[in-house]
Parts: structure tokens; C-alpha cells; sequence
């Protein structure tokens, strides 16, 4: 079936099409406008998935516009769609009004510190918004900074996917490991493929002894090495509710293997661990 096809099924309110996935079929921004223009009176469709469409800049536009009038969509997933920050604005614009969004997917479009600044504000006033997906985004410290100062009064997130081709430093990782002190709600953080290093482990190890929320944290690629594993272990053999933790390809060596080994005997709440 074609994409004009489930159009129209949307348009008549066919109460069979709940979800409706369309990646990679290439509809652009035209085909991203002419979807909009029925989800704004659509009241059947949950779960929409326009991953790698190239819909831009302007399909963004119209589906936040959409946004702001659907009242059943909680599942939207835009991601390699090119938006860029300025699609990112209209999208966070949307998410201060809209109440039925609950999982928001924008990995790889390019948004940049502009437009995570920019979801970061939204995430101050929307109350639905239950995970944000903006891995693989250039999204670097001041980005990371925006929604660090977001995290310490939102109150309904609980993932956050901020992994791979960002651009975090230790600067963006301190100032989002410090929201977690404060934040109550967030339980899975994907944070793999940054910066952060030994310096940034040592802020996190600081955190998990004092987080009572958190479940699963990824820090794969981080440049970590066995003395941030360290830091790490000391911090688990405190924390309680961590359950699954990624370390993969973090320069781990026999001494920082012996050590969460060592760890694991006497943690009794981690029940998954990726070296």
C-alpha cells in the first residue's frame, strides 16, 4: 500500500490504523505536509514512524503544527529526517502545547545546540513527554548544559538518548550529572559515544552513590579506562537501583575487568553489564 493509500485511511478515522510505519518511502516534505493536514482531525492513530523520509525543515514544520490540534498521537518517530535546529523549534514549539506525546525520536537530524536548547525549554512546560531520543545530533556542551537545567525541574521524563556523534565534553556531562542529583524521574540515560572520560566518571561515580532512580545507564565509547572504572565500582558497591550498565569499548583493561568483578560480588541490584 502506498503512502496516499493510509492518508486516506486516516482522514476517514478507520479505527484498524493504530500504527502506521512509513520509513524510508521517501515522502519528503510533501508527503510530511499532506499527513499533517489529516492528523490534525485524526483521532485513531497512536504511533507514527517516519524514520529517513528527508521531510526537512518544512515536513517538521507541518507536523508540529499538527501537533498543536491531534489530541491521540504518543508515539512520533522522525528520526535521519534532516530537520535540522529549526525543525527541532518548531517540534519543541509544538511540545508546550501538545498533551498526548509521550516518546519523541529525533536521532540524527542535525539539530545541533540550537535545537536541543530549544527542546530543553519545552521540556520546562510539557508534562506528558515521557523519553526524548537526540542521539547523533552535534549536540555539544551548551546543548548538554540546556538540558541539564531542564532535567532539574522536569518531572515526567524518564529517558533521555543523548549517545553517539554528540559532542559532549566533561563540561556538558558535569552540568547533566549534577540534574541527576536533583531530578526524580529520569530512570534510563544513553550517554555512549561522548567525551567525558575519567574526569566525567568521577562526576557520575559522585552521582549513582546519591541517585535513587536510575536503572540504566550506557556509557560505551567514553574513554573511561580502567581509573574511571574504579571510580565507577566504589560507586555501585553504594548505589541500589542501577540494574544495566553499558561500558563497552571504554579502554578496560585486566585491572578495571578485577575490579567489576570484585564489584559485582557484592552488588546485588545489577543484573546487567556490557564490557
Amino acid at each position: 500500500m502506498n503512502p496516499n493509500s493510509y492518508i486516506a485511511l486516516l482522514h476517514a478515522n478507520d479505527a484498524a490504523l493504530i500504527t502506521l510505519y512509513l520509513g524510508g518511502k521517501q515522502i519528503g516534505h510533501d508527503g510530511a505536509g499532506a499527513l499533517a493536514v489529516v492528523l490534525r482531525h485524526n483521532h485513531t492513530l497512536t504511533t507514527l514512524n517516519l524514520v529517513g523520509n528527508q521531510i526537512g525543515n518544512g515536513g517538521a514544520r507541518a507536523l508540529a503544527a499538527a501537533l498543536h490540534q491531534n489530541q491521540t498521537l504518543t508515539t512520533l518517530n522522525l528520526c535521519a529526517n534532516q530537520i535540522g535546529d529549526g525543525g527541532a523549534k518548531e517540534l519543541a514549539t509544538a511540545l508546550q502545547h501538545n498533551r498526548t506525546l509521550t516518546t519523541l525520536n529525533l536521532c540524527n537530524n542535525e539539530t545541533g545546540d540550537g535545537g536541543a536548547k530549544e527542546l530543553a525549554t519545552a521540556l520546562l512546560q510539557n508534562q506528558t513527554l515521557t523519553a526524548l531520543h537526540l542521539g547523533s545530533n552535534r549536540i555539544g556542551d551548551d546543548g548538554a548544559g540546556a538540558l541539564a537545567t531542564a532535567l532539574q525541574h522536569n518531572r515526567t521524563l524518564t529517558t533521555l538518548n543523548l549517545d553517539f556523534n554528540n559532542q559532549i565534553g566533561v563540561d556538558g556531562a558535569r552540568e547533566l550529572i549534577a540534574a541527576l542529583r536533583q531530578n526524580q524521574t529520569l530512570t534510563t540515560l544513553y550517554f555512549g559515544g561522548n567525551q567525558i572520560g575519567f574526569n566525567g566518571a568521577h562526576e557520575l561515580a559522585n552521582t549513582l552513590r546519591q541517585n535513587q532512580t536510575l536503572t540504566t545507564l550506557d556509557l560505551g565509547s567514553n574513554q573511561i579506562g580502567d581509573n574511571g572504572v574504579r571510580e565507577l565500582t566504589a560507586a555501585l558497591r553504594q548505589n541500589q537501583t542501577l540494574t544495566t550498565l553499558d561500558l563497552y569499548s571504554n579502554q578496560i583493561g585486566v585491572d578495571g575487568a578485577h575490579e567489576l568483578a570484585n564489584t559485582l560480588r557484592e552488588n546485588r541490584t545489577l543484573t546487567t553489564l556490557y564490557q
